[in-house]
């Protein structure tokens, strides 16, 4: 006879790109047959493709639909609102499956590092991203924007996104998933000014060109560079795409305002060295730099930008993850291939620090699931995540109730005249949604 196959039963923390694209790998590979659980704290899945993309950024969010099928395969199970550290350790974790693969992505902001930095009004880009895409851990009451002016630290595709946000009208956003609560926030707000600056030459700028391009069609601000900013030497040495940056940076350089609600200034050759005021924000120092030998260093030449609010947008960083090895130089879990430790595997951001784009996190996954698959032999847990929940009083929210939060936000849509979805605030609207608030265990 036969002897009947073992199945191999994997655990993934996270449920945004990298895990869901691990998932997908897994089922891929295996030539055994296989059993995956992706497990989220959240109520819902997709990670920063749902709590991190802008929302005016429609193409991008569509790499939901993607993920959605991954999760439909059969014997992948999405678990969400369950969190390691909380409600389970990695050792529970270890009991139960035959390996563990760590997707937690970079949550949180880098800091500046200036006197002044933890004033009222000193805020992370992360932090007004969540408020935006209407993640639960940030309330729609975190920002007011009753600030006039506003500088934004930084030149990535991020302070992109939160200067374009800021620059809309909120009839702009009215057809996309903004939550209602922050939308009327966005139609009361009274910013009239945004600086965004950079500390290297517009050369070095990371946003892409059709971002960029985004920016100077916006029909609701001026938006303008100084000439001597981004004047680039030769442009021979440049990739084509910085080149197109380049000339579109300079194409602002020698527009006039015409008086619109707002003002964008894209800054170059900036750094902080303190944010002012007293009991909150009221402006920003900055020195003018240059390069010497590829290094920014400062001239000793110093403007100073009047602000009511600040926000950094210099990068993401992960989190230690309790039982978990980390690595506080490089911000990763340290790993070769993806392998951690025994049963232990690492992918995307945690893995290898916030660099690529969404579609990176997929031969990221692949290779950690083929250092896996070479090494983790089936049949090694002893023990059901789904009866140490249960022992807990732990109910996970499944992938169907998922479905139902997804529907009530089309409702919500639909009775506000607003697009396809309109995004729920905060887990216990999530949680009754599906009807899990009035089930045994149903708040976790």
């Amino acid at each position: 006879m036969l002897e009947a196959m073992v199945t191999l039963r994997v655990a993934i923390v996270g449920s945004g790109p990298a895990g869901i694209y691990t998932a997908e790998a897994l089922v891929k590979q295996s030539q055994d047959p296989v059993e995956v659980d992706v497990l989220e704290r959240l109520p819902t899945p997709y990670g920063l493709v749902r709590y991190g993309v802008a929302p005016d950024h429609t193409s991008i969010k569509s790499i939901a639909g993607y993920l959605r099928r991954v999760l439909e395969t059969p014997g992948v199970r999405f678990l969400g609102g369950v969190e390691l550290g909380a409600d389970l350790s990695a050792d529970d974790l270890l009991s139960c499956y035959d390996a563990v693969v760590y997707c937690t992505g970079a949550m949180v902001d880098r800091h500046l590092g200036v006197p002044g930095e933890d004033l009222p009004g000193s805020v992370a880009a992360t932090d007004f991203v969540n408020w935006y895409c209407g993640h639960p851990d940030v309330p729609p009451d975190t920002f007011s924007l009753d600030a006039e002016e506003v500088v934004v630290i930084g030149v990535g595709n991020v302070a992109v996104d939160v200067v374009r946000i800021m620059a809309k009208t909120a009839d702009e956003l009215r057809g996309t998933d903004v939550p209602e609560e922050v939308l009327d926030r966005l139609a009361a707000s009274k910013v009239k000014r945004i600086h965004m600056v950079g500390r290297r030459g517009p050369e070095h700028a990371k946003f892409t060109l059709k971002e960029l391009r985004e920016l100077g069609e916006l029909l609701n601000a001026d938006v303008l560079t100084y000439p001597d900013e981004v004047a680039v030497a030769d442009l021979t040495t440049l990739s084509r795409q910085v080149r197109g940056n380049v000339d579109v940076l300079r194409s602002w350089s020698e527009r006039k305002p015409s008086d619109r609600p707002r003002r964008l200034e894209v800054r170059f050759w900036l750094r902080p060295v303190e944010i002012l005021g007293v009991s909150r924000v009221e402006g920003v120092r900055l020195e003018r730099t240059r390069l010497e030998n590829g290094r920014v260093v400062g001239t000793g030449d110093f403007e100073t930008i009047p602000a009511d609010m600040v926000m950094r947008s210099v990068g993401y960083q992960s989190v230690a993850l309790p039982g978990v090895p980390f690595d506080p130089a490089t911000m990763t879990v340290p790993n070769v291939a993806g392998k951690v430790t025994d049963r232990q595997y690492v992918a995307g951001w945690l893995k290898r620090g916030p660099t690529g784009v969404i579609g990176t996190n997929k031969s990221d996954a692949a290779e950690t699931v083929r250092t896996l698959l070479a090494e983790v032999v089936p049949g090694t847990a002893t023990a059901r995540l789904d009866d140490l929940l249960a022992a807990r009083g732990l109910s996970p929210v499944t992938y169907e109730d998922w479905l139902a939060i997804e529907a009530a936000e089309a409702a919500l849509a639909g009775s506000l005249g607003r697009g396809e979805r309109v995004k729920l605030v905060g887990r216990d609207a999530m949680l009754n949604a599906c009807g899990r608030l009035s089930r045994p265990g149903g708040a976790s």
